[in-house]
């Protein structure tokens, strides 16, 4: 088995034993994909906290500022495109974004890794806005995995288990 293999795997247990079981446990009216989308705002307002960070006290220069703008541009145009796809999203149906990020899931968790680290050696001048910068990176990779996720099929009971040990069906 090669390493892309391994990756892979690692990836589809990350999203079938992780964050669908989280997903089937949400409320009827709320899907995957929505608090997927949610958690992706979450991580663009994260960004633009530590680029407004930095601008503020002075350590992004103008060179630097303008890439991370850019990059922040990036992010926001990923995020409308992933709003322009949420029609595709239909109860019954298999996510069809699911294998289109399969890519970009497994390639995000090095870089929110690397903003750890960058964060563990950043001097303190940079201490802050290295943290909004991890936390929008952790939120970004945790948004891309409930986006994935496959919608429950209609109908979708959970079991509950009554007080005397018994199961009792729920309807949500």
């Amino acid at each position: 088995m090669s390493f892309a293999d391994k990756v892979n795997q690692f990836d589809a247990w990350l999203l079938d034993r992780v964050f669908q079981p989280v997903v089937d446990r949400l409320p009827e009216r709320v899907t995957g994909f929505e608090v997927g989308m949610s958690l992706q705002l979450g991580a663009l307002v994260m960004d633009t906290a530590c680029l407004i960070a930095m601008f503020a006290t002075g350590l992004l220069g103008f060179s630097d500022g303008i890439w991370n703008v850019l990059i922040w541009l990036f992010a926001l145009f990923f995020y409308l495109s992933m709003n322009r796809m949420r029609p595709l999203m239909r109860v019954g149906h298999l996510n069809p974004l699911r294998p289109m990020l399969q890519g970009l899931r497994p390639l995000s968790i090095p870089f929110a890794l690397y903003s750890v680290w960058q964060m563990a050696l950043a001097s303190p001048a940079f201490l802050n806005a290295s943290r909004f910068n991890v936390l929008a990176n952790v939120i970004y990779v945790i948004g891309l995995y409930f986006m994935s996720t496959n919608p429950r099929p209609p109908g979708f009971r959970r079991t509950a288990r009554a007080p005397a040990g018994r199961e009792a069906r729920t309807t949500t």
